[in-house]
């Protein structure tokens, strides 16, 4: 069997195999005991084709917001293929070519940022981010006991139990405790639907100012971290108002807490800047990122953080009483040379494309189109940064009493149908899993913009 064997199949043979061997992310299999589900075979640029000869437009950059260079990218290929053949592997106790210069451009990038720990996903980089926290609270006398991180609720930060002891949704949380101790919620930042019923700008932005009520309930000797999403994804693309994060960062700063930014979602362009929180007046004490640091062309996340937190690890190996008191954590996966390669390479590509630019200019035009459809009745509200938007759907706009989710199923269906792939709340919030979102590559043209905007104008006027 030579190579080309792998690209070879039956179709009758995988969409049996789909169904009898493979158990899918967030999908209850027992609809596939009757119906055929979609699997992609081909992919350039914004299309996708499946294996029936299916094309569609995709407004989600590989169904989770991370392709955002673009499908089918023959540089990003060969910059994998020429480090595999190079130096596929070395472990991350020591470095290689690729992620040395890979950690200056992602730090030139973040000047208040200066060291970086790399591991392959999302959820892992939000653990080193709370296990440095940790950590710091046995080792730092200055944070002794500080160990505690609050989360904002409808925020997600990942899959594992740590990450999903700090997510603030809890459909994805239900079935799988007991959660990790140390974590406690803050109100979410959703103007649209505000947790303490006021409104804008006479609130006093009091879902910001509630992060004190927390820390002081919880003891401000034992919280050390604050992680957010810049602007929150899978909880419904919840933008915070200009004021929010001056007054978050603030609040941490009185108390000693490090602010941790989520970007796993936000960054490399996505909201129109290459941070998400570069929206905001806000330094962040660490970042986090995944998804569009390499595209998904293969695995890669990271955690960065300030020399003055990376100094608190520096400790004497001779000292018996000191010598655990390094940042002492591994991730196998972040040895991978050829995915600091295709980060790099996806970098060179944002850059010499000027899509975060792009994603700025047709941003504002995607959600300008977007607001026409606030005249329809099922429409509650338009909201966005950049090429990452929502549509929250509503039964009554009075009562702001969201649709159902059988009704939101027959939406995405229809929308599929025009040939365009959307996104929404999944199992994320009880009774308001009802939100459309779109996160195309950056790569996007105005006139797939176009035919995103009619392909769901027509869906939801037959709802």
């Amino acid at each position: 069997m030579n190579q080309t064997d792998w690209l070879q199949y039956d179709v009758d043979q995988m969409v049996q195999g789909d169904r009898e061997l493979l158990w899918h992310h967030l999908k209850p299999h027992k609809v596939f005991e009757s119906k055929e589900q979609m699997i992609p075979v081909e992919a350039k640029g914004l299309m996708v084709k499946d294996i029936r000869g299916r094309e569609y437009l995709d407004a989600t950059s590989g169904g989770v917001w991370s392709v955002v260079v673009g499908f089918g990218r023959e540089s990003m290929a060969k910059a994998i293929s020429d480090q595999l053949i190079k130096m596929t592997y070395y472990a991350g106790a020591l470095g290689n070519i690729p992620a040395i210069k890979l950690s200056k451009k992602i730090l030139d990038y973040l000047p208040n940022q200066d060291r970086i720990f790399y591991s392959n996903s999302g959820s892992e980089a939000n653990e080193k981010a709370y296990k440095m926290i940790r950590q710091l609270s046995h080792i730092d006398p200055e944070r002794r006991g500080k160990y505690k991180v609050l989360f904002r609720n409808r925020d997600y930060h990942g899959t594992t139990i740590g990450a999903l002891s700090s997510t603030g949704q809890s459909e994805r949380r239900q079935h799988f405790g007991p959660f990790a101790e140390g974590f406690a919620e803050i109100p979410s930042a959703l103007c649209y639907r505000c947790p303490f019923d006021l409104h804008y700008p006479g609130c006093d932005i009091r879902c910001a100012r509630e992060a004190e009520e927390v820390i002081l309930r919880e003891g401000p000797d034992t919280v050390g971290g604050c992680i957010v999403e810049p602007i929150t994804a899978g909880g419904g693309i919840l933008p915070p108002v200009a004021e929010y994060y001056p007054i978050l960062r603030e609040i941490c700063d009185k108390y000693g807490i490090y602010l941790i930014f989520d970007e796993v979602v936000c960054a490399f362009g996505r909201t129109g800047k290459f941070w998400g929180y570069e929206h905001y007046d806000v330094k962040p004490d660490m970042v986090t990122m995944a998804k569009g640091m390499a595209s998904s062309y293969m695995p890669l996340s990271a955690t960065t953080a300030t020399n003055e937190i990376f100094a608190k690890f520096l400790n004497d190996p001779n000292d018996e009483s000191d010598r655990l008191n390094f940042y002492r954590d591994i991730s196998t996966y972040g040895g991978c040379a050829a995915a600091m390669s295709a980060g790099l390479e996806n970098l060179r590509i944002i850059e010499d494309e000027n899509l975060v630019e792009r994603s700025r200019i047709l941003g504002d035009y995607f959600l300008d189109r977007l607001k026409e459809l606030s005249e329809l009745p099922i429409v509650g509200d338009v909201r966005g940064k950049g090429l990452f938007c929502g549509l929250e759907f509503v039964r009554n706009k009075k009562t702001k009493e969201p649709i159902s989710e059988a009704e939101m199923a027959k939406i995405m269906g229809d929308v599929a149908a025009e040939g365009v792939l959307v996104g929404r709340t999944n199992t994320s919030l009880p009774g308001n899993n009802t939100i459309m979102n779109f996160a195309p590559a950056l790569c996007v043209t105005k006139e797939q913009l176009d035919r995103i905007v009619t392909a769901v104008k027509k869906a939801l006027e037959k709802f």
